[in-house]
């Protein structure tokens, strides 16, 4: 088995395992309302905070999570200080039935393909750079109409300091 093969078996049981620590907790912060970060008016993070995993947004730079549960929430930096993964791109997906394989094959077509490739300036099979998804589960696609994909960028080597983009790493 490849390095590339281990690695993307890797990331997508990561993928899975976090998409199904994901079940029920839209429904909670949908009851709760949630919260979201201290952003300026181009809607980027103003001050590190923990934020409802819902008011995570595209651009936002966050740490790794370190639970093995339910993702309830994420602590969000601005992007100019030290920090783990970027969101780079989000999908939404159309209306219809849940069905999980069609989010997976989504999932892995905008993450892994010309996303990645507009977004790093390189193709995702010759970068170093690690990539996972946030997808919705049955219970939030049916209970909140939840269809979004959100692509996550992280370097294995550490900690990043500004965004990825245009990294070509």
């Amino acid at each position: 088995m490849t390095i590339r093969t281990r690695r993307a078996l890797t990331i997508g049981g990561a993928a899975l395992a976090l998409t199904l620590s994901l079940s029920g907790c839209s429904f909670i912060q949908g009851l709760t309302g949630g919260s979201d970060a201290n952003r300026d008016d181009q809607g980027n993070v103003q001050e590190q905070g923990n934020i409802d995993i819902f008011s995570l947004k595209l651009g936002d730079c966050k740490m790794a999570d370190d639970t093995t549960g339910e993702i309830q929430d994420a602590d969000v930096v601005p992007c100019d200080q030290p920090h783990d993964e970027e969101v780079f791109f989000e999908y939404t997906m159309d209306d219809g039935e849940f069905d999980a394989a069609a989010i997976q094959t989504a999932g892995e077509e905008v993450c892994y393909g010309q996303n990645f490739t507009d977004f790093v300036g390189i193709p995702w099979d010759d970068s170093t750079l690690d990539v996972w998804y946030l997808s919705p589960t049955e219970q939030t696609w049916n209970q909140m109409n939840d269809r979004l994909i959100q692509c996550i960028i992280s370097d294995p080597a550490g900690q990043t300091t500004g965004t990825l983009k245009d990294s070509k790493k």
